[in-house]
């Protein structure tokens, strides 16, 4: 079971009062005490240690450190990819580390934007298509589908390649692409994992514009790197260490561009 411990310290009533506090309160993700604990033959890996952290709706933050810091593993768990050792999260205030696989991927569908480094796209399948399937899973009507993932790609500038396939795209294009369909669902946040790592710097720094966009759209936007310089573009910064959170700290708006 997901967060037995912590789960046990309060009763279910509390437990979904304390989620409806924080959905009023405009917190969308809130982690209290969160562990991950890997066992490796007679040893115990504490991949995430801990873990406090707030982050309100409408606000775009980037959680940093270096490789094998417990930064994916952390976003694993913020993205319901993965549950916890212990401890809770909540996400726009469910009580995501509580739940089972089943509602995990409700969830993940419904409140969670995917933004991967690789893209992740159907190599067959067109823009527009590839769009609309978030959408196709959440049991959207055909019609509603592709009206939606017109003006999701819209609001990333690639309506007019929305019958391309990914072939047919450069690298900053099925980018694009990835991001929209992370939109189309309007979920709670939208989570980007290294979203320049497979870009030149010039791609990169026009996806970081578009994410700069969307967020005075009024997304909240997580972005997960271990590149200083892109994680300035988030106006906050949440530096992760041994699986811990060392640091965390608004950024400089100087610095940002």
């Amino acid at each position: 079971m997901p967060a037995l411990e912590a789960v046990q310290e309060l009763s279910p009533k509390e437990l979904e009062e304390r989620g409806e506090r924080l959905r009023n309160d405009g917190i969308v993700i809130r982690t209290y005490d969160l562990w991950k604990t890997y066992i490796m033959g007679d040893q115990e890996i504490h991949a995430v240690s801990g873990v406090d952290i707030e982050i309100r709706r409408g606000e775009y933050v980037a959680i940093m450190g270096p490789s094998g810091s417990g930064k994916s593993t952390l976003m694993n768990l913020i993205g319901c990819l993965d549950t916890p050792t212990k401890g809770l999260y909540y996400l726009n205030g469910k009580l995501a580390s509580d739940m089972e696989d089943d509602e995990l991927a409700r969830i993940r569908n419904k409140e969670i934007g995917f933004v991967f480094q690789t893209f992740n796209l159907l190599a067959r399948a067109s823009a527009l298509h590839n769009v609309e399937l978030p959408l196709i899973y959440a049991g959207v009507p055909s019609q509603e589908r592709a009206e939606r993932a017109r003006t999701a790609l819209r609001s990333v500038d690639l309506e007019p390649r929305m019958h391309h396939k990914p072939n047919e795209l450069s690298g900053g294009q099925r980018q694009r692409v990835a991001i929209a369909r992370a939109l189309v669902n309007r979920p709670s946040i939208l989570l980007a994992d290294e979203p320049t790592g497979a870009l030149d710097t010039a791609t990169g720094k026009e996806i970081m514009a578009l994410f700069e966009r969307l967020h005075s759209d009024g997304n909240t936007i997580v972005l997960v790197t271990h590149e200083p310089d892109i994680a300035l573009y988030a106006h906050r910064v949440i530096h992760i260490r041994d699986g811990k959170v060392e640091l965390d700290e608004e950024t400089p708006r100087p610095e940002r561009k």
